[in-house]
């Protein structure tokens, strides 16, 4: 069995056979001809919605990444989350969300499919027995991020999906804080895993798309056919470009946990931060799980600022290595107010995060421009 980093190069990668092209083509050809009436060559490509070869690239290296059979690419996360939840639940049906979900995701679930008369339980999936009080006879699906996005929660994989199992529901694990580098889901007993490539994967915040992976033959023939049917569907330069990006994950990842844990570490001591969320802090609630089933605890960190709210605004405004912006995962370090950006629609409802909240993607630059940016921005935020 070859490695994560040989997989990460080579899988769907195959020198070109025509040329001898070691890097995949780039096809931005909308249509393909046939050779007859209904009979089309190697790939059975007719029209770039259906398949493109590019995209049939990425998806077979992002199989082999997450250890499933198959992979389909999407024009976005949040895309790939839609076709997925078209497939898996029904009007009356019932799912399971994080309690501190995504806000996408949250505003997916509670503005388009519960008006469709979809229901759901936000619940703290590192507590079982709270999810298992939440299961009904009508669960189909529990939606678990972990990390979770903003507040790094951690849920124990295997044993969110036992009980799942159990309930006869499915279990779909949002892996984009992790990466599949970090975390394999599907060996823990997850049904099918959900990335934002737009993240690490793609790694440059140069692309946006998603994607899910499972070993569910019979699922993956009804996610193709309700992505085809609704164009859900990324562009040839997205999926190369993420294909590209995908190649450098390992090494990239590395460096992300080596800044992520170095700063965590200097934010613990800050007096002007009242709680790091870390799980690769060894007194992080999650820690004992993530040590469990990641291989290091990634590149997000968390923090909760002892002034409020204004104290968040002002560090946000004062850091000049980190970008203000919202997105993650790239190779430059970011900074947002979750309240405020990726996570103003949960505002009001019961997933609200606090607004104190200051959510950082450490990227992989020099760690210590990295410390001495944010030792700034906080002494800056405290006056």
């Amino acid at each position: 069995m070859r490695g994560f980093s040989t997989n990460a190069i080579h899988a769907g990668q195959e020198p070109d056979p025509t040329t001898g092209a070691v890097i995949t083509p780039l096809h931005l050809s909308s249509t393909f001809a046939q050779d007859g009436v209904g009979v089309t060559r190697a790939g059975d490509y007719e029209y770039a919605r259906s398949a493109n070869p590019t995209r049939t690239a990425l998806q077979e290296c992002l199989a082999a990444l997450e250890g499933g059979r198959q992979a389909r690419a999407f024009g976005s996360g949040m895309g790939a989350s839609d076709v997925l939840l078209r497939v898996l639940v029904r009007p009356g049906d019932h799912l399971v969300i994080p309690h501190d979900a995504y806000g996408g995701t949250f505003r997916l679930v509670d503005k388009v499919l519960a008006p469709w008369g979809v229901e759901y339980t936000p619940v703290d999936l590192a507590d079982i027995d709270a999810l298992r009080a939440a299961l009904r006879p009508t669960t189909r699906v529990v939606w678990c991020e972990t990390p979770t996005n903003p507040l790094l929660g951690i849920a124990d994989i295997a044993a969110v999906a036992d009980v799942t199992r159990q309930a006869g529901a499915r279990l779909v694990v949002d892996n984009t804080f992790a990466s599949p580098y970090l975390q394999q889901p599907l060996a823990l007993g997850a049904d099918v895993v959900l990335h934002s490539t737009t993240k690490y994967i793609g790694g440059h915040s140069d692309a946006v798309g998603g994607a899910l992976v499972t070993s569910d033959d019979e699922l993956v023939e009804q996610l193709t056919f309700t992505q085809n049917a609704v164009g859900s569907v990324p562009g040839p330069f997205d999926n190369w470009l993420t294909l590209r990006g995908a190649k450098t994950l390992a090494v990239r990842m590395d460096r992300h946990c080596d800044n992520a844990e170095r700063v965590a570490e200097m934010l613990v001591r800050h007096p002007a931060v009242a709680r790091v969320l870390y799980p690769g802090l060894p007194d992080d609630p999650g820690h004992e799980v993530a040590a469990k089933q990641m291989r290091r605890f990634g590149g997000m960190v968390s923090i909760i600022l002892a002034g409020g709210r204004e104290a968040a605004l002002r560090m946000c405004a004062a850091t000049e290595v980190f970008t203000l912006a919202e997105s993650l995962g790239g190779v430059e370090s970011l900074i947002e107010h979750p309240g405020q950006m990726t996570h103003m629609s949960v505002a009001g409802s019961a997933l609200e995060v606090p607004d104190s909240l200051v959510r950082l993607s450490v990227g992989i630059e020099d760690v210590e421009d990295l410390i001495e940016d944010l030792r700034t921005a906080l002494d800056r935020a405290t006056v």
